[in-house]
């Protein structure tokens, strides 16, 4: 949202003035870097969002490889909450064992696992009842040897029109990324530079910083945010989650009503705060409201944070908003600085200059872009992108 030109930028669009896409797109996430699941279960969130709030069909498969039963994942308990309320519009599967192993340590057990859940996906893409599948970590599936990739790609290219599919996982093997139309690599820092940052002075933990370029931030902040709702469900009821969003005012965004259901049945766990005009911000254009509604989410946050209340707090679109200097960068890093160690902050957006504050984060990740449908023209879609 800080691009100088006119020309809309990769995924710079507000959810009002959106032409949506009818052509399904194949997105890959990959990488060192955290956010690849996380994005993910942001794109389920918006999905049944979309089904909630439109009578369209918009149901999505929910598939994650090498995430065994025998392990617990926060963001289970907010999945069957949602499939609960909503069982037309989401199917869950998980495959594998829970555990790391190499490729030396492969069993039989693996592979036939790891064929079950292929089998499904393949049954669901060929079904025509889903609008998008999630096929969470096939890349280290498919890296450690255990599905032909040739018969995957051709499945995958063979997929109904209408069809999103999103994969994620490190090591994408290159003939996946060659037949992708969108490739957001996550990057962390170096681990010198991890190790600096946890010599500074004041530096307490729980500060996650999602920038870059690449497509990934607010989605995985919104698979953040999941997680965090299903740990209060499931383990901790004082698990409260807050997710304030900047330069995203208006109306459209899909994720609002999945958000909202889940605030209806756990309205002890979740807040949500949308703030700014419906409207793109660019530099140098900048309007007095763009000032008030900046600062009216800033207060919100700051006091939230400094209170201890919520375990959780999402910080959506917050660095393209102090990149446009609507906020000054002292006065958050100061409060970061003061965050009670129980709380966890998520930071998202990109920015041309790094702010200070990215020097308290414990968790960082650079969404880098290899290759965005944006770029060749094909708009974005409700229920995926927004």
């Amino acid at each position: 949202m800080t691009n100088t030109s006119r020309n809309r930028g990769i995924g710079i669009v507000t959810a009002s003035d959106s032409q949506e896409r009818s052509k399904g797109q194949l997105h890959i996430y990959d990488g060192e870097g955290k956010g690849k699941s996380q994005a993910a279960l942001g794109v389920v969130l918006r999905t049944i969002g979309l089904g909630i709030c439109e009578k369209r069909q918009s149901r999505v498969l929910l598939l994650r490889f090498l995430k065994g039963p025998e392990r617990s994942y926060d963001e289970d308990s907010a999945i069957e909450a949602l499939q609960r309320g909503f069982p037309h519009l989401i199917d869950h599967v998980r495959t594998g064992r829970s555990e790391f192993f190499t490729v030396d340590q492969v069993t039989k057990f693996d592979i036939g696992e790891a064929e079950r859940g292929w089998n499904i996906a393949k049954g669901a893409i060929a079904s025509s009842l889903y609008s998008v599948v999630v096929l969470d970590e096939l890349n280290p599936v498919l890296d450690l040897g255990m599905l032909d990739i040739k018969e995957v790609v051709h499945t995958l290219q063979n997929r109904p029109d209408g069809l999103e599919i999103i994969i994620t996982g490190r090591a994408a093997p290159v003939s996946l990324v060659r037949i992708s139309q969108l490739h957001s690599e996550m990057r962390p820092r170096s681990k010198r530079d991890t190790s600096q940052l946890k010599e500074k002075r004041g530096f307490n933990g729980g500060i996650e910083i999602y920038t870059g370029e690449g497509k990934g931030k607010s989605t995985s902040a919104l698979g953040k945010a999941l997680q965090a709702i299903g740990k209060g469900i499931s383990q901790d009821k004082s698990h409260r989650v807050l997710i304030l969003q900047w330069l995203k005012g208006g109306n459209g965004y899909t994720e609002d009503a999945a958000i909202e259901a889940l605030r209806e049945s756990y309205p002890h766990l979740v807040d949500h705060l949308r703030s700014g005009r419906d409207a793109i911000v660019w530099r140098g254009q900048q309007q007095p409201i763009d000032y008030v509604e900046a600062e009216r989410a800033w207060e919100i946050a700051k006091a939230a944070i400094l209170s201890g209340l919520y375990k959780t707090i999402i910080l959506d679109e917050l660095n393209p908003t102090v990149d446009l200097e609507l906020l000054p960068v002292e006065s958050i890093h100061q409060t970061l600085l003061k965050k009670p160690t129980e709380t966890e902050v998520v930071i998202t957006g990109r920015c041309k200059n790094e702010p200070s504050y990215f020097e308290l984060a414990d968790v960082y990740s650079e969404m880098v872009c290899h290759k965005h449908y944006a770029n060749v023209g094909v708009d974005l879609k409700r229920g995926v992108d927004y």
